[in-house]
């Protein structure tokens, strides 16, 4: 990848990151206020963002109130911010205010492998050992012994143990196609608690890594019950280089500075937009180069091989409690082969991308690509918050 210096800044507007919808929607920002020194919960009311900290001192404890979306739209709050000034705020700055990943406790979990295409994708990445130079190569031969034979199928159905019959025999199975076909899903931790970045951030790609890409995809928001109560976008980086020399690299390929972002709100689930509406949401990826390079891309809820309540039950229930909420990735259709850099290569970053991930219902979180080493350090941890809220008097 190109070096990191003098990168673009990406030009943000509430008209640009709204959803379609705004003046419909129920919406949790969370704003960096530097007159306390730490985030605020808010609600976002058209353009204007409303502090309610006082309410809820953690988007953890307003997903637990049953009147979340109430709060959301009427309580009474504190400071107000105009959101074109949030998106205008220079990243990594203390001292001014800006919006952050819109959740805070949860545990950040993501569900992989949850759509045909990148499924065969990671079986791409496995066969090549992570190696672009050979992913055309294997792509046109898993492309043709595969084929259509996943199209269609349930996870851990019979039709599907008969296509892992096939596969086998064939010298295919993969890990990654039992994961995507077998009756459990593959869910891992994406990312520690409160190291997410929001819209307008910088998004971190290891220093390492030669192939890679974004993962967009919708975000459920669960509380501690296991009860969705909003959604929002995410960007589930995926180093592909990394990953495909082992799965046993998952954790080094994905969970690095400022690799996973989140935003730019929570949508509450209400009677505009209920679990139906997340299971149809179209997911629209721009990603424009410094050199004029743009790649697009969409992803389709309606394609998802498992449902979303299948993916939660897998992450939360008697097996696992989350007594503070969880956040789940849901899984992406993209994956993108269109050759970037050299011929049978496929797509990977460049330093300086900005990356676009959209949807009408639930706006648009905006990224700059640069190394996470390069990255604004995550300094503020779970003890910086608990004190933090102390201080201020609203624990």
């Amino acid at each position: 990848m190109e070096s990191a210096a003098a990168r673009p800044r990406p030009v943000l507007t509430a008209g640009s990151v709204l959803p379609a919808d705004a003046d419909r929607a129920a919406l949790v920002a969370r704003v960096h206020n530097p007159e306390r020194d730490g985030p605020c919960v808010a609600a976002v009311r058209g353009e204007q963002v409303v502090d309610l900290t006082a309410i809820a001192p953690t988007v953890s404890d307003l997903m637990e109130r049953d009147d979340a979306a109430a709060v959301v739209r009427e309580a009474d709050g504190g400071h107000v911010w105009r959101l074109d000034e949030l998106l205008d705020a220079p990243t990594g700055r203390r001292d001014v205010p800006h919006l952050l990943a819109p959740i805070d406790l949860q545990v950040i979990k993501a569900a992989g492998v949850t759509f045909a295409r990148s499924l065969l994708e990671r079986v791409i990445e496995e066969r090549t050992g992570g190696d672009p130079a050979q992913a055309a190569r294997v792509r046109a031969r898993v492309g043709q012994m595969v084929g259509g034979t996943l199209d269609g199928i349930r996870p851990g159905s019979p039709e599907a143990d008969k296509a892992k019959e096939l596969l086998v025999s064939e010298g295919l199975w993969s890990q990654y196609l039992e994961v995507g076909i077998g009756p459990d899903p593959e869910v891992f931790t994406k990312a520690p608690v409160l190291s997410a970045v929001g819209t307008g951030a910088d998004i971190g790609v290891l220093g390492a890594s030669v192939w890679n890409n974004p993962e967009p995809e919708a975000v459920l928001v669960v509380d501690s019950r296991g009860r969705v109560r909003g959604a929002t976008l995410g960007n589930d980086v995926n180093l592909r280089d990394i990953e495909g020399r082992s799965a046993l690299l998952l954790s080094r390929a994905k969970d690095n500075n400022a690799s996973c972002a989140i935003g730019p709100f929570v949508r509450l689930l209400d009677e505009d937009f209920d679990l139906d509406t997340v299971r149809g949401i179209d997911i629209d990826l721009r990603i424009e180069g410094t050199d004029g390079y743009v790649l697009r891309g969409s992803s389709s809820m309606r394609e998802i091989s498992r449902d979303v309540l299948d993916l939660v039950a897998a992450t939360h229930g008697p097996h696992h409690q989350y007594p503070d909420g969880f956040v789940l990735f849901t899984g992406t259709l993209f994956a993108p082969t269109e050759d970037r850099q050299a011929p049978g290569a496929g797509f990977t970053h460049e330093y300086g991308d900005i990356v676009r991930i959209s949807s009408p219902r639930l706006g648009a979180l905006v990224n700059t690509v640069v190394p996470s080493e390069q990255a604004a350090p995550w300094t503020f941890g779970v003890r910086a918050l608990m004190r933090n809220l102390a201080q201020r008097g609203v624990l």
